[in-house]
Order: structure tokens, then C-alpha cells, then sequence
């Protein structure tokens, strides 16, 4: 495979929704992430359009896509920046430091296993770093306790434990574990 890892464009926005509704109807969605299909395949194309310009141009949030030579999507990962302060990801949790939350990881079956993953998170992180205001000071992401797969990735990415493991919204069983790298 000859991939590139890349920012998306804002004249993305049909891929950016192309490849949320892939990765929504993966058997592993329940768990990985906290919208549905069903929702998301229901909003207008304003908010994707909005989606991919926020996320091509912005300071507090950038995605990544893995793109083969042919133009289709292997992957992608989006990272928000929090600010102390402000709202965490989900209910009980607390931001204390300029940080970055990589969310979103996905990677279509056929390339999972060939290091695709780690290399959408090193953008993410990348990305993060390179950040001069905010100077983010920790990178991190939550996994699905039954994510088991995921988990090991993100360890193996340099993710490490923080001991923060919070319940999944919306009264989904389970709970959420923290993982995060520190600057330096």
C-alpha cells in the first residue's frame, strides 16, 4: 500500500461523512464511539461541510486521513484541544492542563494490522505538539474497557494508564479508560 497521512480539506466533506458512516456501521462502534449510524446519517450536509472546514483550518481541532495513491480513505483520527477549565469529554471529567484528545480512531478492516493506526495517532500528536498557543502539555484519548484491541495500540503508541476510567454516556454499560503522553 502507498498511503499518505494528511490534513483534510475542506472540499473533503463528502469523504469526511463517507468514512464516519463506514466506521459507525463496524461491528466495533458500539463500543468506539458515542454517536450512531443512525444519527449521524441524518445530518445535513451543512454540518459535514462544516465538519471538514474546522477541521482543515482550525486551531483547536484538526483530522487526519490515511489516503492511498487511488484517493479512498484507509483511516482517519480527529484531535480536539481542551483548555483547563473547560468541558471534558464526558460527564466527571476534568481538564487541570492544556491538553489534546485524539477521538475518532478508525481503520477500515483491510488495513488494520499494518500500522496505519499508530501512524494516524502520530499525526494527531504531531499536530498537537506543533501547537505554539495553546502549548499543549499532555495528549491523551479514552478506550472502551471491552476495546481490548484499541487498548493495546494506543500502549503500544506510548499511551500510557492515567487511572481515570469514567462510565460511557448515554447509560451505556461499561466504562471509558484514560490513556495519555506527556510533553517531553
Amino acid at each position: 500500500m502507498s498511503t499518505i497521512i494528511r490534513r483534510v480539506r475542506q472540499e473533503d466533506w463528502a469523504q469526511v461523512r463517507e468514512i464516519r458512516l463506514d466506521a459507525l456501521r463496524d461491528p466495533v462502534a458500539a463500543i468506539a464511539f458515542l454517536e450512531t449510524h443512525e444519527q449521524a446519517a441524518a445530518r445535513p450536509d451543512e454540518f459535514w461541510q462544516g465538519r471538514a472546514t474546522g477541521a482543515a483550518e482550525g486551531s483547536a481541532v484538526a483530522q487526519f486521513v490515511a489516503e492511498e495513491a487511488d484517493g479512498r480513505w484507509l483511516g482517519t483520527v480527529s484531535v480536539l484541544v481542551e483548555r483547563p477549565g473547560g468541558p471534558g469529554a464526558l460527564e466527571g471529567d476534568v481538564i487541570e492542563v492544556e491538553q489534546a484528545h485524539i477521538v475518532a480512531v478508525y481503520v477500515r478492516p483491510e488495513a488494520r494490522g499494518t500500522g496505519l493506526a499508530p501512524d494516524l495517532i502520530r499525526a494527531a500528536r504531531d499536530w498537537a505538539w506543533s501547537l505554539a498557543d495553546p502549548r499543549i502539555e499532555r495528549v491523551r484519548l479514552f478506550v472502551h474497557e471491552d476495546n481490548a484491541r484499541a487498548e493495546a495500540m494506543y500502549v503500544k503508541a506510548g499511551f500510557e494508564h492515567t487511572g481515570v476510567a469514567l462510565p460511557v454516556p448515554g447509560g451505556v454499560p461499561g466504562r471509558e479508560i484514560e490513556l495519555a503522553v506527556l510533553r517531553g
